[in-house]
Formats: structure tokens, sequence, C-alpha cells
């Protein structure tokens, strides 16, 4: 949908008119999408909600990873890696999105502000998932911070965009870079070339989607949630595969 809420909504809109047998979506945002995705439901077409969550539960069942997991993960090695002290910058994804809320949610939960007082939030903003906006929002934070420790950005393309920015500064050799997805020729890759410190894996559910939009064909039952698992990468683990985050 060209990253457009309505035009998502219209598209689902349309195929509801078409009356699919199966509709499988990945929610831009939730709140445009609930209601379509509820009528959709009401009509009997199984709805596979795919990796951002709509509100309520007017739909057949829901795969995706859970972010705020993942983010409390990416805050709790944050806050062991840098001893519990340290000045941090976060970079949000689309806030209005649930992903990106979770991430921030989890984040706070792992850096845990009333064990580690001296590990703080410098500077926050969102960059609504893309690159070119890190990269402007991190130039931000470098020109009113004259020490940061360590990035977390909700995505690695964030983390990207903010190194590059630090890099121009010439400032990237004293920071750390944390970002999540861990898809293969982003995260994984920069963590190879040393770009990023750690990234969090937020496994892609299509295959599960299909698999399961082939179960409610035949009729079947399935499970109102799938939950995929997480890994996290760093250059410690990234030669074997990463590891497993319980």
């Amino acid at each position: 949908a060209q990253n457009d809420s309505l035009r998502q909504r219209a598209h689902v809109e349309e195929l509801v008119a078409q009356k699919v047998d199966v509709l499988i979506i990945s929610p831009k945002e939730a709140a445009p999408l609930t209601q379509p995705v509820a009528e959709a439901y009401r009509k009997g077409i199984p709805v596979i909600v795919l990796d951002r969550a709509v509100q309520g539960d007017e739909y057949s069942c829901f795969i995706g990873a859970d972010n705020v997991k993942i983010g409390r993960a990416a805050g709790q090695w944050i806050a062991k890696t840098l001893g519990g002290k340290g000045k941090l910058v976060e970079l949000k994804g689309l806030m209005t999105s649930t992903p990106g809320q979770d991430r921030h949610k989890g984040f706070r939960e792992g850096i845990a502000p009333g064990e580690h007082p001296d590990l703080k939030v410098v500077f926050e903003a969102d960059m609504q998932w893309l690159e070119p906006n890190a990269r402007k929002e991190m130039e931000s934070a470098l020109a009113t911070n004259e020490q940061i420790h360590l990035v977390y950005a909700h995505n690695d393309p964030g983390a990207h965009g903010a190194y590059l920015a630090a890099k121009q500064a010439g400032r990237h050799e004293s920071m750390k870079f944390v970002g999540i997805d861990a898809l293969p020729h982003e995260g994984i890759e920069y963590v190879k070339q040393g770009i990023l410190d750690a990234t969090f894996l937020y496994p892609t559910g299509g295959a599960k989607a299909i698999e399961v939009a082939l179960e409610l064909l035949g009729n079947k039952k399935v499970p109102k949630k799938f939950v995929l698992g997480t890994m996290m990468y760093t250059k410690d683990n990234v030669a074997r595969g990463g590891e497993s985050v319980p």
C-alpha cells in the first residue's frame, strides 16, 4: 500500500468486495485497519493478521513475534554491556504502530531505570522506520549532546542511519549501535561488518501465514495466536548463527 494506511484500508475493502477466500494482512497502523479487518472477518472471510496487530480480536489468527520481549532483551543487553551507566539515544519506529509502541515499552523495562539510575535516555525521536529520518534525528542528537554512549533504534535501517550520521561527525567509534529485525542482508550483515554491535531478530512469518491459510481453507481450527521466537546477534556469536533469547 506504499506505506499509506488509507490506501491499505481501501485495498482491504476492495478484496472483501471481491469475496476473497482468505485475507492475509500486515497492517501499517492498528487504528485505521481494525474496522475493515473486523468487517472482513464478520463477513466470513478468514483473516490472518501478520507481524503488526490490530485492536480487538475480530480476526482468525495473529502471527508475529513478541515485540515487548524483543525490546526488553535489547534493553537488558544494553544495560549489561554498558555496566548500567551511560547516555542513550532511542530512535523509535512509527509510534502509531504496535511494533513501535511495544519495542519502546520493552526497551524501557529492559534498561530498568529504577535499577540503573545512571543509564539515561538523553534523546528520543520517532523516525518512522525510515533510515533517512533516523540519520536526520541522529544529527540533532549529536548537535545537542556532547556525549552519547549507545544508540538503540527500533529497526536496523534506523540504527544504520544513526551510524552514518555519527561517522560523518567523526564520533561513531565512541558509541555503540543496536537495532532490531536481523534480516540477513541488513542487521546481520551490519553486525558482521562491525557497524552494529547487536541486532535482535524479528522473524518474518510469511511461511507460517501460508501454512495457516491452507489449514483455514481446509476448515481446520487454528490457534488464535502464534508467537514466533527471537535471536540475538553480536560480533561474538554472529559467525555461529546467533544466540536464542529465552
